[in-house]
């Protein structure tokens, strides 16, 4: 895990989960493989292991940088910039 200057820029508390999937995938009529969780907004989204890739997507539309695991048992955050685990 790396150093991350985008850690200390998000909200505190957490934001609140937008939604328990993704939605987009469920307008797709696709099926999520990971989901993800947007730190700044609380959009969940599935991971690029997902056919749509909707977690990168939201990053790439709204330049929130940071997501977490949001699947049981995983504790872990993205940064989009940094291409790193924080």
């Amino acid at each position: 895990m790396s150093e991350c200057p985008h850690i200390a820029g998000l909200p505190r508390p957490e934001p609140a989960p937008a939604s328990d999937t993704c939605p987009e995938c469920v307008a797709a009529g696709t099926v999520p493989v990971h989901l993800r969780l947007c730190l700044e907004c609380g959009h969940v989204g599935c991971c690029d292991s997902s056919p749509l890739q909707h977690a990168t997507a939201h990053f790439a539309g709204t330049g929130h940088p940071v997501m977490r695991s949001f699947e049981p048992g995983e504790d872990w955050r993205w940064c989009f910039v940094d291409e790193s685990l924080v």
